[in-house]
């Protein structure tokens, strides 16, 4: 099989995913989680740390940032209230679990929340945080990650045009949005400066590919794709994914 075929194959599979996604019609409970984005600056600007899933898992093969679910144990107390704090202390641990590196609690900075379309399959309402990557190598289970890169954001997103890599809307938006920052400070000052943005999506299949979209967007609360007026959107067609946000 050609190069040129292979990332054919493989960007039909993606589509594929997409598709099964978006057609689904079962109604699925959003379980809460949170996800850190480790930031550090490289000779050639920025760098994220990403992870690669086990493919038995959930957004297996994807590439994704450290974390998961949230726990029961991840709350302070029994009362269950306070949903930041237990994103926040589940954001550690799985950095922790999934890639050996100790993150300081108190460096995280709220960037997003995310929560999927109804018939999202393994539904996660996910907290984004970001935070300056600790020192220290980045260890792997080959279990639930079976590989690791630091990479720059518009490197990974360049993976994902080749057919390198897999990765799931949210991740892409959130490459996209830390590319706007040249330094760790920068991008951390930035999440500091701003409110965390709510991003609760709802997804179309068209002639165009899929897209999805969000708050400001003209078709976000009907569905419609082909509404005329405001975008905010993520379209995913064969040629590549663009972000489109009016005023962005």
């Amino acid at each position: 099989m050609s190069a040129k075929d292979d990332k054919e194959r493989r960007l039909g599979l993606q589509r594929e995913r997409l598709e099964e996604w978006v057609n689904s019609t079962e109604v699925v409970e959003a379980i809460p989680a949170a996800t850190v984005i480790l930031l550090r600056d490289g000779a050639d600007g920025i760098e994220t740390l990403m992870l690669k899933r086990n493919s038995k898992l959930a957004f297996g093969g994807m590439w994704v940032f450290p974390g998961g679910r949230i726990d029961e144990g991840d709350y302070p107390d029994e009362s269950r209230q306070d949903i930041v704090a237990a994103a926040q202390r589940a954001a550690v641990r799985e950095a922790m679990e999934e890639a050996g590196l100790d993150v300081e609690h108190d460096s995280l900075v709220r960037l997003s929340h995310w929560v999927p379309p109804a018939q999202t399959p393994k539904r996660f309402a996910t907290w984004f945080f970001v935070a300056p990557a600790p020192d220290g190598a980045v260890t792997i289970d080959q279990g639930e990650i079976h590989d690791h890169m630091w990479v720059s954001p518009i490197d990974a997103i360049a993976k994902r045009d080749a057919a390198e890599i897999e990765l799931a809307p949210p991740t892409w938006v959130t490459l996209h949005t830390i590319a706007l920052s040249p330094t760790v400070a920068h991008a951390i000052q930035r999440a500091t400066d701003n409110e965390p943005e709510q991003f609760t999506t709802n997804a179309a299949a068209t002639d165009e590919g899929i897209v999805t979209m969000w708050h400001g967007d003209a078709g976000y609360e009907t569905g419609d794709a082909s509404a005329e007026g405001s975008r905010h959107r993520l379209i995913m067609d064969a040629t590549g994914w663009r972000y489109e946000r009016s005023g962005f």
